[in-house]
């Protein structure tokens, strides 16, 4: 069985609960907006970046941490496991406690202080889901994460709608929220109870470990934070409410586009870490340039096909309030392709063991995106944040490309990308022309359109998936 037939099958169930997920996230986006408002879904985006920066600042990479201490046979996997549940849980508990406390020394609105304490709830819980992620990775079962958060994304919508039903106040919304992810962890968990041991550990020998391997990642993604959410966080300092609200909601169309970067990159880097591990050079090379042509493979139309229908999309998702985010999201658009580049590269950085190599990378890019921010989201509001968020994006991907390219003997091959670029082009010109009839028909025009020509310039042809191959590799 073919590489790429492997991964496709391991892949199939876990993308196609995904795009249920998203579809699921864009009706809980829809729903919000048009209850909230552009003035209170500002608050909504307000409490959330506040505490996304805090998630962020203890993320520690544990997702790919986990996937590859447990991928690397070197420790036994129930303890390992149950001190990564413990590690995480206490660096969790304490910083998330502290956040609601810190949110009162800001100016917001008390309504805005009180969704960051009753949203800490669910970031405690979605930060002990990085263990489960890293841990179903690593088993190649990550279509229970994805169980989980279909369960969660169910909830989230059902508990919104009846919160709209009732007409209930901004509060009562944040509450069903946290319920959500509450239940996605609990889905998780359960589902751990089946294959191992998952409760707390305590272990000082194995946390040094967890900490020794977690270092690099987490001083980057120290850095990171600053210009992932510094100009949310700003713009919420000196803009009104209203301007937050319309840009968090094209955020949060980014966001959950992006997402599709983490999941590929996660099913990818255990293998990654594997080969190289076991000093298997052409296994390696063969799957490096295979986890670059499928990122690339779904990139490009999502950038592409997201920034010609960015107005229809906001109009579609959040409603005519929200018409001004369509601008705001076509500039944004364009970071997505920097956020794909920084996921194949950022994994493939830790699945190589070369952390500390672009560790400059994304200190670098804090301080000038920082400066940017303080010197353009004071003068042009929104615009300022979204050219430096465009550029910090972009420039981690290119560096990070860079500085992996320079580690790896191998150099990858762009001939797929070339031909992935014109069928891009192609399917937009497509999008573009069709974009006066509704939504749908832009959409599934362009992506037949795409696959077309796909399969016409041989990017990838079906019989990779019906082939039998004389790899023997197991994935």
């Amino acid at each position: 069985m073919s590489l790429f037939k492997k991964i496709a099958i391991n892949s199939a169930v876990q993308i196609g609960g995904k795009i249920i997920s998203t579809l699921l996230g864009l009706v809980a986006i829809g729903i919000l907006t048009r209850y909230l408002g552009a003035e209170r879904f500002g608050w909504y985006t307000t409490a959330i970046t506040f505490l996304q920066f805090a998630g962020i600042l203890i993320d520690f990479g544990l997702i790919p941490v986990t996937a590859q201490l447990l991928g690397s046979g070197q420790y036994d996997s129930k303890k390992l496991l149950q001190n990564l549940l413990g590690f995480r849980f206490l660096t969790a508990i304490i910083f998330f406690g502290l956040t609601p406390l810190i949110a009162f020394l800001f100016p917001y609105p008390m309504e805005i202080k009180i969704a960051i304490a009753l949203l800490s709830i669910s970031f405690l819980a979605i930060a002990m889901n990085q263990i489960f992620t890293g841990y179903y990775q690593q088993a190649l079962a990550m279509h229970i994460s994805v169980t989980g958060e279909l369960v969660g994304r169910v909830l989230l919508v059902a508990g919104l709608l009846v919160g709209q039903y009732y007409r209930v106040d901004f509060l009562w919304l944040m509450v069903a929220i946290s319920i959500s992810s509450i239940a996605y962890t609990a889905t998780l968990w359960l589902a751990a109870t089946q294959r191992t041991r998952p409760t707390f550990a305590f272990d000082m020998a194995i946390w040094k470990i967890i900490a020794h391997t977690s270092w690099p990642i987490a001083i980057s993604i120290i850095f990171n934070v600053v210009y992932l959410k510094g100009d949310t966080i700003l713009l919420s300092l000196v803009r009104s409410q209203t301007e937050v609200g319309l840009y968090g909601a094209a955020y949060r169309v980014i966001d959950i586009l992006a997402q599709t970067a983490m999941l590929i990159m996660g099913i990818l880097l255990p293998l990654l870490a594997a080969s190289w591990a076991q000093k298997k050079s052409t296994e390696f090379s063969e799957r490096y340039q295979h986890s670059f042509d499928a990122m690339m493979l779904i990139a490009v139309p999502i950038t592409l096909g997201t920034f010609v229908l960015a107005d229809k999309i906001m109009l579609t998702v959040a409603g005519s309030e929200f018409a001004a985010a369509g601008l705001m999201l076509r500039l944004l658009s364009l970071a997505v392709f920097g956020v794909y580049l920084g996921a194949i590269f950022g994994h493939t950085a830790v699945a190589i063991g070369q952390q500390k190599a672009t560790m400059w990378i994304y200190i670098s890019n804090a301080i000038i995106t920082f400066v940017g921010y303080w010197y353009a989201i004071p003068r042009y509001g929104w615009l300022g944040g979204a050219i430096f968020s465009i550029f910090s994006e972009l420039y981690a991907g290119i560096l990070l490309a860079w500085v992996v390219s320079r580690h790896i003997p191998t150099p990858l091959s762009l001939v797929r990308f070339g031909k992935i670029m014109v069928c891009g082009a192609v399917m937009s010109a497509i999008v573009f022309t069709s974009n006066q009839l509704p939504i749908f028909f832009p959409i599934v025009l362009g992506s037949a359109t795409y696959i077309v020509s796909i399969l016409l310039l041989r990017v990838y042809s079906w019989k990779i998936f019906i082939e039998p191959s004389n790899e023997t590799t197991k994935i």
